[in-house]
Protein backbone atom coordinates (compact mmCIF):
# COMPACT_ATOMS: atom_id res chain seq x y z
CA UNK A 1 0.00 0.00 0.00
CA UNK A 2 1.20 3.69 -0.96
CA UNK A 3 1.52 6.43 2.09
CA UNK A 4 0.30 9.63 0.15
CA UNK A 5 2.27 12.21 1.27
CA UNK A 6 -0.05 15.40 1.29
CA UNK A 7 2.11 18.02 2.07
CA UNK A 8 4.70 16.67 -1.25
CA UNK A 9 1.17 16.56 -3.22
CA UNK A 10 0.45 20.05 -2.48
CA UNK A 11 4.27 20.93 -3.17
CA UNK A 12 3.77 19.40 -6.61
CA UNK A 13 0.78 20.58 -7.55
CA UNK A 14 1.02 24.37 -6.69
CA UNK A 15 4.93 24.16 -8.99
CA UNK A 16 3.02 22.76 -11.69
CA UNK A 17 0.28 25.11 -11.39
CA UNK A 18 2.26 28.50 -11.41
CA UNK A 19 4.57 26.87 -13.53
CA UNK A 20 1.81 26.83 -15.98
CA UNK A 21 0.40 30.52 -14.82
CA UNK A 22 -2.57 29.03 -13.93
CA UNK A 23 -4.97 30.32 -11.03
CA UNK A 24 -6.17 28.02 -8.12
CA UNK A 25 -9.27 29.36 -10.12
CA UNK A 26 -8.67 27.76 -13.00
CA UNK A 27 -7.07 24.67 -12.52
CA UNK A 28 -10.44 24.25 -10.06
CA UNK A 29 -12.46 25.10 -13.06
CA UNK A 30 -10.75 22.71 -15.07
CA UNK A 31 -10.26 19.80 -13.04
CA UNK A 32 -14.19 20.22 -11.54
CA UNK A 33 -13.71 20.50 -8.14
CA UNK A 34 -14.32 23.71 -5.78
CA UNK A 35 -11.37 26.88 -5.61
CA UNK A 36 -10.60 26.01 -2.04
CA UNK A 37 -10.30 22.15 -2.45
CA UNK A 38 -7.59 22.88 -4.47
CA UNK A 39 -6.29 24.98 -1.47
CA UNK A 40 -6.80 22.45 0.60
CA UNK A 41 -4.74 20.00 -1.70
CA UNK A 42 -2.17 22.75 -1.95
CA UNK A 43 -1.89 23.25 2.28
CA UNK A 44 -1.75 18.98 2.35
CA UNK A 45 -4.92 19.39 4.32
CA UNK A 46 -7.03 16.74 1.94
CA UNK A 47 -6.12 13.99 -0.22
CA UNK A 48 -7.37 13.65 -3.79
CA UNK A 49 -9.52 10.49 -5.14
CA UNK A 50 -7.83 8.70 -7.71
CA UNK A 51 -10.61 10.56 -10.08
CA UNK A 52 -9.53 14.10 -9.34
CA UNK A 53 -5.76 12.94 -9.05
CA UNK A 54 -5.92 11.69 -12.75
CA UNK A 55 -7.57 14.71 -13.95
CA UNK A 56 -5.45 16.74 -12.12
CA UNK A 57 -2.72 15.16 -13.58
CA UNK A 58 -3.61 15.49 -17.29
CA UNK A 59 -4.26 19.47 -16.67
CA UNK A 60 -0.96 19.59 -14.88
CA UNK A 61 0.58 18.14 -18.01
CA UNK A 62 2.31 15.70 -15.96
CA UNK A 63 1.63 12.18 -14.32
CA UNK A 64 0.01 10.64 -11.21
CA UNK A 65 3.17 9.02 -10.27
CA UNK A 66 5.00 12.56 -9.86
CA UNK A 67 2.04 14.01 -8.08
CA UNK A 68 2.43 10.93 -5.22
CA UNK A 69 5.62 11.55 -5.09
CA UNK A 70 6.67 8.23 -6.85
CA UNK A 71 9.22 9.38 -9.43
CA UNK A 72 10.46 12.92 -10.30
Amino acid sequence: MIEINTKELGKRIKELRTDLGLSQKELAEKVGVAVNTISQYESGISKTSIDVLANLAVELETTTDYLLGLCD
